[in-house]
């Protein structure tokens, strides 16, 4: 059964648009943090380590994907914030605190929502727009 969800997870990541792909990034990112703070409260500071560690590299792999040419200030700010994020959740780990995690969730769910928002406004854009007609 496992192999069934395992092939399914990777093909809908294959077949994905940058879109949703994005968003799949923010929901693991949002899932880690909670699992580090979950972490925290257990005690469990293998899985703590282990969750602000997955974390941390799906930041890092978010802030790699920027263009600055293109995104501009955009692209400055939302460096800032994943830059704010990973200091954030380095000191959780190091401190073994969870309030700088929640306010990385913080700064997480509010980005999802917002890229959530912005996709659909696109969505719908692209689907309000006539096809161009060839000549």
């Amino acid at each position: 059964m496992s192999y069934g969800l395992g092939a399914y997870k990777k093909t809908s990541i294959h077949t994905a648009s940058k879109e949703q792909i994005l968003l799949m990034l923010y929901q693991a990112a949002i899932k880690n943090v909670k699992k580090a703070i979950e972490a925290i409260d257990e005690k469990n500071i293998p899985k703590k380590g282990e969750f602000i560690g997955k974390f941390q590299d799906i930041v890092i792999e978010l802030n790699n994907s920027l263009d600055f040419e293109i995104g501009g200030e955009v692209a400055k700010e939302l460096s800032s914030l994943y830059d704010y994020m990973l200091y954030s959740s380095t000191q959780a780990n190091l401190k073994i605190d969870k309030a700088p995690l929640e306010g990385c969730l913080n700064v997480l769910n509010t980005l999802y929502e917002g890229w959530t928002q912005a996709i659909k406004e696109l969505r719908k854009e692209k689907a309000s727009k006539p096809e161009a007609k060839e000549e």
